[in-house]
């Protein structure tokens, strides 16, 4: 019988340690003036409301055309780009429409990213994906925790505005990222899972930010928009390929509000 050969990671461990402190000084960096916009959101819920719909259907206008799914590794259509149906859907979903619904959308796809990391670190403690160098391990627990802190900041703006927090995660893209874990058997394999994550989550977020019209809502998807960046870059890095493989960040990939949240 063929035994398959387990990948190995495209960086020393010196590399990926100092990438990774990096991540961690760029996020400390940013925190403060995220969280400083979703406070400055939730204490405005009429400021935040105007022009409701303007995030959702600039969204939905973001993902029709273009390349479908976050990221093509997961094969996903990126929505209807119809902001009435995506209303219905986000609605239906979570209860919001309008510019919540996207926070919703951005909780969701926060908690989705937070909880397949932990999927990782799991398998990876209980030896499922062979050999991983302790410094896999802490990039992964750095990354998360970032996108905790991002689910923090969303969901602050829904308590803001009266709203529950939402505590579950993106089902539609959770379908799919539940099929392609099942695949994975090392750590390349699941570096290249979370890359499609990252890249979904920086694409919906830079959709976001040529839509909203709240001036503290374009600073909290601003602020996270980049270190969503960073993440991908360091898992470029890690596959062995070029940190930044296009010159211009791009909404292909980005989520909707047609996206099943629970």
């Amino acid at each position: 019988m063929k035994v398959r050969r387990r990948r190995e990671i495209a960086v020393s461990e010196a590399e990926l340690t100092a990438l990774t402190a990096d991540l961690a000084d760029a996020h400390h960096d940013t925190l403060p003036g995220m969280l400083a916009a979703a406070n400055e959101m939730g204490a405005s819920r009429r400021s935040f409301l105007l022009g409701a719909g303007a995030l959702l259907g600039g969204v939905a206008i973001a993902g029709t055309g273009l390349a479908n799914g976050l990221g093509s590794g997961l094969g996903l259509s990126s929505g209807s780009g119809v902001a009435g149906a995506a209303t219905r859907a986000a609605a239906k979903s979570s209860g919001l429409t309008g510019d919540l619904a996207i926070v919703a959308l951005a909780a969701s796809l926060e908690n989705l990213a937070v909880a397949t990391y932990q999927a990782g670190i799991d398998a990876a403690t209980a030896g499922k994906l062979g050999a991983v160098p302790p410094a896999v391990v802490t990039f992964a627990q750095t990354a998360q925790s970032q996108h905790r802190d991002h689910a923090a900041a969303w969901n602050g703006v829904l308590t803001g505005a009266g709203k529950q927090e939402i505590t579950g995660v993106d089902l539609t893209v959770k379908k799919s990222v539940d099929q392609a874990f099942g695949s994975v058997t090392d750590v390349p394999g699941l570096a290249k899972l979370a890359l499609d994550l990252e890249e979904g989550a920086a694409a919906t977020y830079l959709a976001a930010i040529g839509a909203v019209k709240s001036p503290a809502g374009l600073a909290t998807a601003a602020s996270i928009h980049p270190v969503e960046l960073q993440h991908a870059a360091i898992l470029h890095f890690l596959l062995g390929e070029y940190p930044v493989p296009v010159a211009f960040a791009t909404t292909t990939g980005a989520r909707t509000t047609s996206d099943m949240i629970g």
